[in-house]
């Protein structure tokens, strides 16, 4: 069984159906690429997996370490090593960037951490990711850029070590430094116990990130699978072709 296991699944928002059967599978270790165009279902796929409750899971199974997580809340499944990076992340005026994630660490880990051994730590990730210090005074993403946005999502990532991390859109809107910078910080974390969920539309961020597979979406379904080369094939010739071709 997959680490991160998906079977006939079926989720509906608004009483529209978005995901028509899809199944996945990521283990630990390994680095899969979702790729598709506009409205194929990529964010919603990602939503239903952290358990976003807009998104109804109406058929079929997710299952985390052979763990049944569908009807789990997303703290839950937080818990359990689930990690989600959003495409549009939202502001939080009034909670500042360091009580933010000294509380989801302490919550993921379930004790409290002490404070300096915490400040050491997120300084220390900070400092690889190269956000500014003057954020730990900051509230959560307000005023940020879109890459500082970005940034803080995998600062986030990076303290709370996940073991399945999906990232929806995480090069949306970044120039080619905070490109390099974001995907440098996933390529530092990724090893044996972080299997990685690159969701995207473009394949420039897989030439910071190496997928070790990936997958195309259309209209709610898997519609194509394979190596590396396939994201290749869909640079050269875009996703007309290869909806033509399945």
């Amino acid at each position: 069984m997959a680490d991160l296991e998906i079977r006939d699944l079926k989720v509906e928002a608004d009483g529209t159906e978005l995901l028509h059967g899809v199944d996945l599978d990521l283990d630990k270790g390994k680095t899969l690429a979702l790729m598709g165009p506009n409205g194929s279902g990529k964010s919603t796929l990602a939503y239903a997996i952290a358990g976003h409750p807009a998104y109804e899971v109406t058929a079929g199974t997710i299952t985390v370490k052979g763990a049944d997580v569908t009807d789990l809340s997303p703290d839950e499944r937080a818990r359990l090593g689930v990690f989600l990076a959003m495409q549009y992340p939202v502001e939080v005026p009034g909670v500042s960037v360091t009580n933010f994630l000294r509380t989801a660490l302490n919550a993921v880990n379930e004790e409290d951490i002490p404070v300096r051994q915490f400040m050491q730590q997120l300084k220390a990730e900070m400092a690889e990711l190269q956000v500014d210090q003057s954020f730990l005074q900051r509230s959560i993403n307000e005023g940020f850029s879109g890459g500082e946005k970005k940034r803080f999502e995998i600062l986030q990532m990076s303290l709370l070590k996940p073991e399945i991390a999906v990232l929806d859109e995480t090069d949306s809107g970044l120039d080619v430094d905070a490109l390099k910078t974001v995907a440098e910080g996933v390529n530092r974390l990724q090893g044996p116990d972080l299997g990685v969920l690159i969701i995207t539309h473009y394949t420039r961020i897989l030439n910071y990130i190496k997928p070790d597979e990936v997958h195309v979406m259309f209209e709610g379904r898997i519609a194509a699978s394979g190596g590396p080369e396939l994201a290749d094939e869909l640079e050269e010739h875009g996703y007309d072709y290869l909806k033509a071709k399945a």
